[in-house]
């Protein structure tokens, strides 16, 4: 099959701006018991930080002011409560964690007025304990004060549950939106990248699903479903038609993280690459894939860094492979995810690791039972391919400086900063990407497998500890990782700048480069192209 599909004018492009993923894994499909949610921010106009909120009361008839999570433009204030949690990234202290990813649905009902997606979501966990109570957090909050994005999946978890919601506005039809979320169940892993999911609804399972009273009355208000019976109401269908990106650009996402899991997915490539809605002109687009499964093993934490590593290697989509790659099988694409060739729409491959993430994380919900330190935030800044992880555990009381809030921007270098050293590494990595990625693979697997070693000394340590006393020294042992495994970056980036100066390889020895018997430098190793580069480039000349 051909690896960059053409698009017929019916499919829309405005999927090339945005682009999450979202990993959801259910307490006994985990290895230990542990709830967990994985979550790429990628926009090349967001900066990486850890966010950061400490525990706090509030006085009676404060506001909290709402503003754009994109923008940053003030949308409105609204009451706040009298006491709110710590909240370390996309978890809180109650090990409430939420994610998200961007899916548009029915351009029609993109512009409201109300409360952002993400401002939904640090709302919640600032106020939160359960993935229900922030279901109806989220949900009473667009009810009386509209909504202000487009379509959303959210995932939202605590150490017990792991929910799936997805909700759309009414753009300036009505103001707030209408949604619908389902709880995963424990022995089964899901995921969401940027298309909505849902199908039917069991209106008659009220304890594992909710949905807004109006979720059908609505669609058909808007002549978006026309059928007689509730139960065969699609969500999807209704609010988020399939277009070609929602299938190639993203649920081919959620192919490759459940394949990893099931051998049963093969039989779904048509759909999730989109070759069948394209081979009938977007009429159907092909058996769909399920809404979560269950694995045919237990997954690790470890293992769910691993999928937000994935670029779709060994699959007809592999990014690293194919002339776009380049002789050194670099996953990086210049400009958009589409481009044009004589009035033809054409998308490169958008795999679940990419150059524009700002941060991604790993959230391991595995609250208190036993002496366990509890959550474990694994935390990661810029592309998911080459960072590291690292353990922040989610009652810490200070941010790490290299993850800070303010400590550079994306016009603003800091040398203290994760986000650019590890941007520095990655950026570099790109132009010679087969040769650096094995050098950067080994630095990031000592570390995270050092990390993995040493949760449960952790939780050995603070076992005995009260809480504010374990909080500390949580706190200290987070701040240090974080700042060494940096510091490790500094240096990696200085290695392989020299190794790889002006495109050549400098000759090494036991981590040492070599020098000649009088001190000297010796010469690089000049590799050559590869042959099947030189080949493509002879066939290209013979041909003019």
């Amino acid at each position: 099959m051909k690896r960059i599909y053409l698009i017929f004018a019916l499919c829309s492009a405005w999927m090339a701006g945005v682009a999450c993923t979202n990993f959801l894994v259910g307490k006994d499909a985990s290895v230990d018991g542990s709830t967990m949610v994985s979550y790429a921010a990628d926009s090349y106009a967001l900066y990486g930080f850890l966010y950061y909120r400490p525990a706090a009361d509030h006085a009676e008839g404060v506001v909290r002011e709402v503003k754009d999570w994109d923008t940053g433009k003030p949308l409105c204030t609204i009451p706040q409560v009298a006491h709110t949690y710590n909240v370390v990234g996309n978890m809180n202290e109650h090990q409430l964690t939420i994610g998200e990813t961007t899916w548009g649905g029915r351009p029609e009902l993109e512009v409201g007025e109300g409360i952002d997606y993400g401002s939904l979501i640090y709302i919640a966990l600032e106020r939160c304990k359960t993935a229900r109570e922030a279901i109806k957090c989220m949900t009473d909050l667009v009810a009386e004060y509209g909504y202000a994005s487009s379509g959303e999946t959210f995932s939202i978890a605590d150490p017990n549950e792991v929910w799936m919601m997805e909700l759309i506005g009414k753009g300036k039809v009505e103001k707030g939106a209408v949604w619908v979320a389902t709880r995963v169940p424990d022995d089964c892993i899901a995921a969401h990248a940027n298309q909505a999911r849902f199908t039917t609804i069991n209106f008659k399972d009220k304890e594992n699903w909710m949905w807004s009273k109006d979720v059908v009355k609505f669609a058909r208000k808007q002549g978006y479903y026309t059928g007689k019976k509730d139960e065969d109401f699609n969500f999807q269908e209704a609010y988020a038609p399939y277009d070609f990106s929602g299938l190639y650009v993203c649920e081919a996402r959620v192919w490759s993280f459940f394949r990893k899991f099931s051998g049963d997915m093969d039989k779904y490539f048509d759909f999730a690459s989109g070759k069948t809605f394209v081979e009938t002109g977007g009429k159907y687009a092909g058996e769909r894939m399920p809404l979560y499964i269950k694995p045919n093993h237990k997954v690790s934490a470890q293992e769910l860094k691993n999928c937000m590593r994935d670029q779709y290697e060994g699959t007809p989509l592999d990014i690293t492979q194919g002339p776009d790659a380049g002789p050194w099988n670099s996953k990086l694409r210049y400009g958009s995810l589409g481009f044009k060739l004589d009035s033809v729409q054409y998308w490169f491959e958008r795999p679940i690791a990419t150059q524009q993430t700002a941060w991604s994380f790993v959230a391991q919900m595995r609250g208190y039972e036993g002496a366990n330190a509890g959550g474990i935030f694994w935390f990661g800044v810029d592309d998911a391919a080459s960072t590291v992880y690292v353990p922040i555990y989610s009652t810490i009381t200070e941010v790490p400086e290299c993850f800070k809030e303010g400590n550079g921007d994306m016009y603003n270098y800091s040398p203290t900063s994760a986000w650019w050293t590890y941007n520095i590494v990655a950026n570099w990595a790109y132009t010679k990407y087969s040769a650096m990625m094995p050098d950067i693979k080994k630095v990031q697997t000592a570390w995270e497998d050092k990390f993995n070693a040493q949760v449960a000394v952790v939780d050995e340590a603070v076992a005995t500890l009260n809480a504010e006393d374990k909080a500390a020294w949580l706190t200290k042992y987070s701040i240090l990782q974080a700042e060494d495994s940096h510091k490790a970056w500094q240096q990696l980036c200085i290695y392989l700048f020299t190794k790889y100066l002006d495109g050549q390889q400098r000759k090494e020895k036991d981590g040492e480069f070599l020098r000649n018997a009088y001190g000297l430098p010796e010469g690089p190793n000049r590799t050559p192209y590869p042959t099947e580069f030189l080949e493509s480039v002879h066939e290209h000349i013979a041909h003019e």
